[in-house]
């Protein structure tokens, strides 16, 4: 199951983080948030134990999503050793995303 990530947990859990880390900045009412929700379980699910993979809702925590800028939703992004190196915006398939994630682990 993917983590949750808030202002509160955000730089221990994710910036500070030993693991790579995949965040979904989302939002309930968002249509294209929801159809990529099952591929971030499903990621959850598969690199667990080697990545974090967890989602910031932006409604209920603005000083995360206001400070990396998110400007539209969904937009992933891929931490490691507390920098981004990688950001997608928008509905991504999965490939994709674990295309990106196994580069971010090497």
């Amino acid at each position: 199951m993917a983590l949750t990530f808030t202002d509160a947990n955000f730089e221990a859990d994710v910036l500070k983080s030993a693991a790579p880390v995949l965040v979904d900045f989302w939002a309930e009412w968002c249509g294209p948030c929801r159809m990529l929700g099952p591929t971030i379980e499903e990621l959850a699910k598969e690199y667990a134990g080697k990545v974090k993979v967890g989602k910031v809702n932006v409604d209920d925590n603005p000083g995360i999503a206001a400070k990396y800028g998110i400007r539209s939703i969904p937009t992933v992004m891929i931490f490691k050793g507390g920098q981004v190196v990688e950001q997608l915006v928008g509905v991504q398939p999965k490939e994709s995303l674990k295309k990106r994630i196994d580069a971010a682990v090497v």
